[in-house]
């Protein structure tokens, strides 16, 4: 049995990724690239190295990790294949655990190396805009501090004080007398809590490249052989796709897969990326991250909801001015199946969602 030591990178920029392993970084330069001197190039080391790497390895744990078929492309072996997937589909599994692990010593830091940093705690449905926000703000002098859950999850945690902000998402436009509403509505109190828009995106159908199933709506999810990964209880995408299931009258007992779910959407995307299933439910940029195909189905707000009383407060007030800025809102149009929605603008919660009536008509913003 071998055995894992992690450590971290401290440093301006450690790269997208939480975890970094130099043999599994090789294993899928080749796999993208087809070559080892074309995997050297793109990770900026030599052939002799990489090479050297590869060969080593394979020593060390006794099995071939490529195949060097003379005069063929560099291909993985069945071994290497299969470790490479087992390593990236736990990864995309424990993303949110990485994550948080990531926030509590980025925070522990932030503060030591200034302790003025202002400090923005946060629970949210996972999104990959999200994260790109934690990144934009950290050049801007505000931490935020992102814990990844279900949508349920992260407004209980802003409701019992465990954070200042809580993301979550509903489809456009929020219907009344929906899944959505009756899950949602009893969490929130108009004149409480208060909106912050953040943006649109789209869910759909996370399928393998050229889509060989023919998957192109949710009903034919039901056909025999397609195997389905579902996203979580509690989860905001959940809520939805149950949701999209009552309207077309689809029972869940009807999907193979229905009851096997992934805390993310990067673990369902991993999931069919892996070949373990046909097709998930999820946002489209998890999809094009793994080189696969998505069929749009939906589009949603992603909103960021606080206590009415925090607005004020300086850790807000640097939030919503970065969330206007015209930086941002270019990078968050540049990640695939989003665009900026009222990014930054306070919104009355009874306007933008449908589920109370109090009387009166606006457009759902308000100065704050």
């Amino acid at each position: 049995m071998r055995r894992i030591r992690l450590n971290y990178v401290l440093g301006a920029d450690t790269g997208s990724a939480p975890l970094h392993n130099p043999l599994l970084d090789l294993l899928q330069a080749v796999r993208e690239q087809g070559s080892i001197s074309a995997a050297a190039r793109v990770l900026d080391l030599s052939y002799r190295h990489v090479w050297g790497e590869l060969k080593r390895w394979e020593l060390e744990l006794g099995q071939p990790l490529i195949l060097w078929e003379k005069g063929q492309a560099a291909r993985l072996s069945e071994f290497g294949a299969k470790l490479l997937l087992a390593e990236r589909q736990v990864q995309a599994r424990l993303l949110p655990q990485i994550e948080a692990l990531r926030a509590d010593l980025e925070r522990a830091f932030a503060i030591a190396f200034d302790d003025s940093v202002h400090v923005l705690s946060f629970h949210a449905s996972h999104d990959e805009a999200l994260a790109a926000l934690g990144e934009e703000a950290r050049t801007r002098g505000l931490h935020l501090d992102i814990r990844f859950t279900g949508s349920v999850d992260a407004i209980r945690a802003l409701n019992e004080g465990r954070c200042t902000m809580a993301g979550f998402h509903v489809r456009l436009p929020a219907a009344p007398a929906s899944l959505s509403q009756r899950t949602y509505k009893p969490l929130l109190r108009p004149g409480l809590h208060k909106l912050i828009g953040f943006a649109r995106r789209s869910q759909g159908l996370i399928v393998a490249r050229g889509n060989p199933r023919g998957l192109h709506g949710l009903a034919e999810l039901a056909r025999t052989g397609v195997r389905f990964v579902n996203r979580a209880r509690g989860t905001g995408t959940r809520v939805l796709f149950d949701e999209l299931l009552g309207e077309l009258g689809l029972a869940p007992a009807a999907i193979a897969g229905y009851a096997t779910d992934e805390p993310s959407h990067a673990a369902v995307a991993q999931a069919v990326a892996s070949g373990q299933a046909d097709a998930g439910f999820g946002i489209e940029a998890s999809a094009r991250s793994r080189g696969l195909d998505f069929v749009p189905l939906v589009e949603e707000a992603y909103f960021l909801a606080c206590l009415k009383s925090t607005l004020e407060h300086d850790a807000t007030r640097a939030l919503l001015a970065l969330l206007r800025a015209a930086a941002w809102q270019e990078r968050l149009a540049a990640l695939p199946g989003y665009a900026p929605m009222q990014s930054g603008e306070v919104l009355s919660m009874s306007r933008v969602l449908p589920w109370w009536r109090f009387g009166g008509r606006g457009n759902g913003r308000e100065g704050g």
